[in-house]
């Protein structure tokens, strides 16, 4: 099921969706995209990003609802973000491209507890950990990942960037929301911390596109 989270900041200035209006057309090809119209200091910037797994056609279609939904919502507003399960937009009067954005995030859980839970946490937390060591260094700032933590039981993970960042802040990003794992899922089947900038997720169950 698709799901989203917005927040957004009000001003009373022209409709500073118009500026994401083309990113469904040109993220699809590598899951990635920024936009920026206008001058200084009336600029607006624009970026999307999609999931690592997701399809052209489903990455297209995803930017292309995220953008109509900030279009509904935030026609006035200076600064908006939105999550689906397979993108993320936002757009802001700001230059925030190339900065780690820690301002908008959340979490979400799976409901039922684990048997051990020191023993999951740290699994999970070596699992993440090494998505994020993959993640980092390559062009595309995301990585998946899987390993066994019981007979026939497996945990799977990723990792994701926007890839804005440069590599280093990708990794301190990343970094940063799995030290929030305690705070977000400790003891849950699975989890994820979603940000402005990076974003990671885990399961018990297989969830990533192959």
């Amino acid at each position: 099921m698709t799901i989203y989270t917005l927040i957004r900041e009000y001003d009373e200035i022209q409709p500073s969706v118009i500026s994401v209006g083309d990113l469904y057309l040109k993220t699809p090809p590598t899951g990635f995209s920024t936009s920026s119209i206008g001058q200084k200091p009336d600029q607006t910037n624009g970026l999307s990003l999609c999931r690592g797994d997701v399809s052209s056609d489903n990455c297209k279609s995803c930017v292309l609802d995220a953008s109509e939904e900030l279009g509904k919502r935030c026609p006035y507003d200076k600064e908006a973000i939105i999550w689906y399960d397979n993108c993320l937009l936002k757009y802001s009067n700001k230059d925030f491209l190339g900065e780690i954005d820690n301002t908008y995030k959340f979490y979400m859980w799976n409901v039922r507890d684990v048997s051990k839970p020191e023993y999951f946490n740290a699994n999970t937390k070596e699992l993440l950990g090494s998505l994020v060591e993959n993640a980092y260094k390559k062009p595309n700032l995301y990585a998946t990942g899987e390993m066994e933590i019981e007979e026939n039981k497996k945990l799977y993970g990723f990792v994701q960037c926007t890839r804005d960042l440069p590599n280093e802040d990708c990794k301190k990003c990343l970094d940063g929301i799995i030290t929030e794992l305690p705070s977000c899922c400790d003891g849950k089947e699975g989890g994820r911390v979603v940000g402005g900038s990076c974003n990671f997720r885990y399961e018990i169950y297989p969830f990533i596109n192959t």
